[in-house]
């Protein structure tokens, strides 16, 4: 056992559980508060309207106002061109939204990745890696992943939002494409939401809340604040909002097992980023008054083009019609190749209790999940995750066949 695996057996299968459950629960809270602001700030740009030229607001520097009604009250929020002429007493930061959705998202990373790497990170039909390589891969994905964005956004291609838009997301695909080339699909698209996170967050770190203080220093010293800050900021903020449909669908993704155990997961992923920004785009451009169609039409287009490319094949006509099939075979590869997770009290290191509370380690609860048991392991191959315990194509054959035939046990 490495060193992870003995962390992760010191803090306990059941203590790792609930490290999972309370953190991923802090992640989905600060990461709602971070879009919502997110998606709040960019309507507010798009939405604002500039004062009467003569008018107090614009005498003061407002570039724009609005008024709107929310929870029984009204609100008028007004944004300077670059400051006000003097600086509040009480100003609000919004940053610790960023980094509390970054700082959760990356101890879930360990707790549930990270700690159990074997299991969770690893796929010998990918990549034969030990826990360290793997954790090694994902965390230098991270890294790479922010240097790449960072210097594309501060070089010439950086004041082409198009052209910048394409190459980012060309350069997230072939990320994806190493990726899930290394590691095993689940964790691949979890590693490439992670370097979109960790781009988002540092853009907040080191670009939007440095510039924003720079122009606060600048007021208290008496001087005027240089508006390449606030320029350069809201770039980083808008790239944020458009990142943010992408990540939502990675966070859910280790859900969806036909996405990333598809043989060209990397494209499958690629197509639903483009979705994600597609339908994005049309919303912040609706916020300035424009309807454009086409663009969530595309975006749904090429859903409905992933999900009919990605659909399961039906059965070939002689396994559905294949006769009686020896279940106490099939038993004996649910026994060697299930049960280690999918039993009252799993052996395999990192797991409290069965996944989603499925267990096979009865011939009842076999014919009770015989459906699921076809849908994981034959039709998506989503099980065993990461194929931990090896089972074959032949196996899946075999399994498959039993349930094509009426999925018999033996019982009456």
């Amino acid at each position: 056992m490495d060193a992870f695996g003995h962390l992760a057996a010191h803090l306990g299968a059941y203590g790792l559980e609930w490290l999972n459950l309370l953190v991923r629960w802090l992640h989905i809270i600060t990461g709602i508060a971070w879009i919502g602001a997110s998606f709040y700030f960019v309507w507010l740009d798009n939405t604002i309207r500039p004062p009467a030229p003569d008018s107090e607001l614009a005498k003061k520097g407002v570039s724009g106002e609005l008024w709107a009604v929310h929870g029984g009250g009204f609100y008028n929020p007004q944004k300077y061109l670059v400051a006000p002429a003097a600086l509040p007493k009480e100003l609000h930061w919004f940053k610790w939204e960023a980094y509390s959705t970054w700082l959760s998202g990356f101890a879930l990373l360990v707790i549930v990745y990270y700690l159990n790497a074997q299991a969770m990170m690893v796929d010998r039909g990918v990549a034969d890696l030990s826990s360290w390589q793997a954790v090694g891969i994902g965390l230098g994905s991270l890294v790479v992943g922010w240097v790449v964005y960072d210097l594309l956004c501060r070089s010439p291609l950086g004041r082409h939002d198009l052209a910048f838009g394409l190459t980012i997301f060309a350069f997230l695909v072939a990320s994806s494409y190493v990726l899930t080339h290394l590691l095993s699909g689940r964790a691949a698209y979890l590693h490439v939401g992670a370097m979109i996170g960790t781009m988002m967050v540092a853009n907040v770190a080191m670009l939007i809340i440095p510039g924003q203080r720079k122009m606060v220093n600048a007021m208290l010293a008496g001087e005027k604040p240089d508006p390449v800050h606030g320029i350069k900021a809201k770039q980083r903020s808008v790239h944020n909002n458009y990142f943010t449909l992408p990540v939502l669908f990675i966070m859910i993704s280790n859900h969806y097992a036909m996405t990333y155990r598809h043989a060209f997961s990397w494209a499958v992923l690629g197509a639903i980023m483009a979705a994600g920004v597609l339908i994005r785009h049309f919303f912040n451009l609706r916020h300035k008054g424009r309807i454009e169609w086409r663009y969530p039409l595309a975006g749904v287009a090429i859903l409905a083009g992933v999900a009919v490319a990605i659909a399961p094949s039906a059965p070939a006509p002689a396994a559905a019609a294949a006769p009686g099939v020896d279940f106490a075979q099939v038993r004996t590869i649910i026994d060697q190749r299930c049960v280690s997770c999918h039993a009252a009290h799993p052996t395999q290191p990192g797991f409290a209790t069965a996944p989603a509370g499925v267990m096979l380690d009865t011939t009842e609860h076999v014919s009770r999940n015989a459906a699921r048991i076809y849908q994981q392991t034959v039709q998506m191959k989503a099980m065993p995750l990461a194929n931990l315990t090896n089972m074959t194509d032949a196996e899946r054959a075999q399994v498959g066949a039993w349930f094509e035939a009426g999925a018999r046990t033996g019982k009456p």
